[in-house]
């Protein structure tokens, strides 16, 4: 995976041992490996995901790769660390964390069609 600089930053809270104030140093590597398993979850569903998707659709996401939104898309390097492990081309969206609300807004504006369109797939 591409690594930029590493970061850090200091964090002040209590200490939930001493129950005394403490500031400690977070860097990007701890931080990492705090959410290894849940990018390890994520990846195997993305790639459950792309190994259900038919082939016509698998070509066209191929070509023009995957969009990311959400907040978790905002987690440095996510794109490439998908990108490497599927071989498929990940971005991130702009502002990603208004795309649900923007989609949202969309399908209210469009409701009709959208139950038409439900309602024909059952």
């Amino acid at each position: 995976m591409y690594i930029k600089d590493k970061l850090s930053m200091e964090v002040k809270g209590r200490d939930m041992i001493t129950g005394l104030p403490r500031i400690i140093t977070v860097t990007s590597d701890d931080v990492t490996e705090a959410i290894q398993h849940e990018l390890n979850g994520m990846i195997s569903a993305l790639k459950d995901v792309l190994n259900m998707t038919p082939p016509e659709l698998s070509a066209d996401v191929m070509e023009r790769g995957m969009i990311l939104s959400g907040g978790s898309s905002q987690l440095r390097n996510l794109a490439e660390l998908f990108s490497q492990a599927t071989g498929v081309p990940a971005y991130v969206a702009d502002e990603p964390w208004l795309c649900v609300v923007k989609g949202t807004g969309i399908a209210l504006e469009n409701l009709e069609s959208y139950k038409r369109s439900i309602l024909a797939t059952k």
